[in-house]
């Protein structure tokens, strides 16, 4: 190509983006001063017609910047339209809230909403750990044997078949000082996150095996239970896990339950399609399994501190009872205003 020719075309690509640019930069313009209004917190400000207009705005400078993509315009006009569809895509499409005030929405009923929601999986999940915990019970009362393969190691310790009641008496006091304090709660914390986050994971192949793990891991607890019964400490043995056992044990059975709820949206997906009905329900469960994050962090404090520090079974059983009374009022009655409304 001739030097001619070149500045020619050069010319020509000019003339070009300018009435591409003529023709619809109107349009940029109004849609970068409402952005740049709402981005400065100023939304009362626009008029009735800029709101209503912002979405096709929006629109039409996407597909201004795909026509300019697609006959290579100036590198100019193209970055300033990839710029304004961002800007303006966090207008339309992004977050309407800040993190305080997702957070607020969130603890503040969003939360106990979503658990409401999968009231029917609860009560399934409820009903296979406590079936569980009985299978638990009744395998290592009918063969010891089955003690180790029901409780982990790391559980287990010297809480074993043919400990004495001494030696079981001392796996519950309270320690002295802070040492240890966090060691055997950072394993729990581990432990039961790994269980949950399974737990809700293995949702998706139906549920059955969330239902599984659930069955697994109240077996060992009702393993324990039986050892500890056998010696004349259940009650001490109750105590002593419902300081942090009340809000752990909620905590994995909405962990079961959220997983179930998705396995039963691709089982039985109703009116809607298999994906609709999965995606609708995986955004459901996901809200809960945030919360159950947080219930494992209150429960691994707990853990490590207030049963340890507390000596006396009484004084255990009231900070388990409160914390699952608190738990229930918590998910059964806050964020029930308009709650009729949304359904």
């Amino acid at each position: 190509m001739s030097a001619h020719d070149k500045t020619a075309a050069i010319e020509a690509a000019a003339l070009r983006s300018d009435r591409f640019r003529f023709e619809r930069e109107a349009d940029w313009k109004r849609l970068e001063a409402i952005v740049a209004r709402m981005d400065k917190g100023q939304l009362r400000r626009l008029s009735d017609e800029d709101v209503q207009a912002l979405p096709v705005l929006y629109r039409t400078v996407a597909s201004s910047l795909s026509v300019a993509r697609e006959i290579s315009l100036d590198a100019a006009t193209l970055a300033y339209l990839e710029s304004l569809v961002q800007r303006a895509w966090f207008v339309v499409y992004g977050p309407r809230s800040s993190l305080g005030s997702w957070l607020r929405g969130f603890l503040g009923g969003g939360l106990s909403r979503s658990v409401r929601a999968l009231w029917l999986d609860v009560l399934i999940a409820l009903a296979v750990m406590v079936a569980g915990a009985a299978a638990g019970w009744l395998l290592v009362a009918g063969d010891p044997d089955w003690y180790g393969s029901l409780v982990p190691g790391g559980l287990a310790d010297s809480r074993v078949p043919g400990a004495s009641r001494e030696t079981l008496q001392q796996t519950l006091e309270a320690a002295d000082g802070s040492t240890g304090l966090s060691a055997f709660a950072a394993y729990l914390f581990s432990n039961n996150a790994q269980v949950s986050i399974l737990a809700f994971a293995l949702g998706f192949a139906f549920g059955v095996p969330t239902l599984m793990l659930l069955v697994q891991n109240t077996a060992g607890l009702g393993a324990m239970l039986w050892l500890f019964s056998g010696q004349g400490l259940l009650l001490e043995f109750v105590a002593w896990l419902s300081v942090h056992g009340t809000t752990e044990l909620f905590a994995i059975l909405l962990a079961g339950a959220s997983g179930l709820h998705v396995g039963r949206a691709m089982a039985f997906p109703g009116e809607l399609g298999v994906l609709e009905a999965t995606a609708a329900a995986g955004r459901r469960a996901a809200q809960v399994m945030t919360g159950v994050v947080l219930m494992l962090v209150v429960a691994a404090l707990l853990e490590g501190f207030a049963r340890q520090l507390v000596g006396d079974s009484v004084g255990r059983l009231v900070i388990g009872l409160f914390m699952l009374a608190l738990w229930l009022a918590y998910f059964l009655a806050l964020g029930r205003h308009g709650e009729g409304a949304d359904k």
